[in-house]
């Protein structure tokens, strides 16, 4: 009987024991990682949304300003360009920890960015597609998302960053080496050229 009991008090302070380990190891961050790789995640996710969003402005976007000035043939043909380069590159979560990709990427998004902001330069030469509705519509919409895009990609640097520093510092670097040594640093974004971080003005 006795040896009953103690072997049932030795079973709860094991539970016991158990769930205040836990409780403790939560509290040194062991989740931090994978909560802070989740948080990248999406950040990400919102980055290739608001992209994909200027890429599907463009096409009207070209049929509009080509309807007012199709002799600007070699600008619209850039811009039809970088967005057929833009839109092949993708890259899924995993591919978060390449450098070489997501430079290519960002390349290429750079690239539509300039061959937008000439498209715009070029439209300001033709006051008739200037006043177009449909035009001023497409022009909004753009600027809108572009404020959009500035938006995602800081989110996106902040979360890696964050993600970044609790891999590589203590307790963090710790967790990563016993636990979660599968996940990688992550890459984040870089000025590539010139005022990168500034949306390409659309304004009129």
């Amino acid at each position: 009987m006795t040896t009953m009991i103690t072997g049932r008090k030795m079973q709860r302070l094991t539970l016991i024991s158990f769930i205040l380990s836990m409780l403790i190891l939560s509290g040194c961050g062991i989740n931090n990682i994978p909560t802070y790789d989740e948080q990248v995640k999406s950040a990400w996710g919102q980055v290739e949304n608001q992209y994909q969003r200027r890429a599907d402005l463009v096409p009207n976007l070209v049929s509009t300003v080509k309807g007012f000035a199709a002799q600007e043939k070699e600008t619209l043909t850039a811009v039809i360009e970088a967005r057929a380069k833009a839109t092949s590159i993708q890259l899924n979560t995993d591919d978060l920890g390449n450098a070489e990709k997501m430079q290519a990427f960002d390349k290429a998004q750079n690239k539509l960015s300039g061959a937008l902001s000439r498209l715009m330069v070029v439209s300001e030469r033709y006051p008739d597609l200037k006043s177009n509705q449909n035009f001023l519509a497409l022009q909004s919409q753009l600027e809108g998302t572009e404020n959009r895009i500035a938006v995602a990609r800081r989110d996106y640097i902040k979360s890696v960053e964050k993600y970044n520093t609790e891999i590589r510092t203590f307790p963090g670097r710790l967790w990563h080496s016993m636990m979660y040594s599968d996940l990688e640093i992550r890459e984040s974004f870089e000025a590539t050229t010139e005022n990168a971080e500034q949306a390409p003005k659309v304004e009129f």
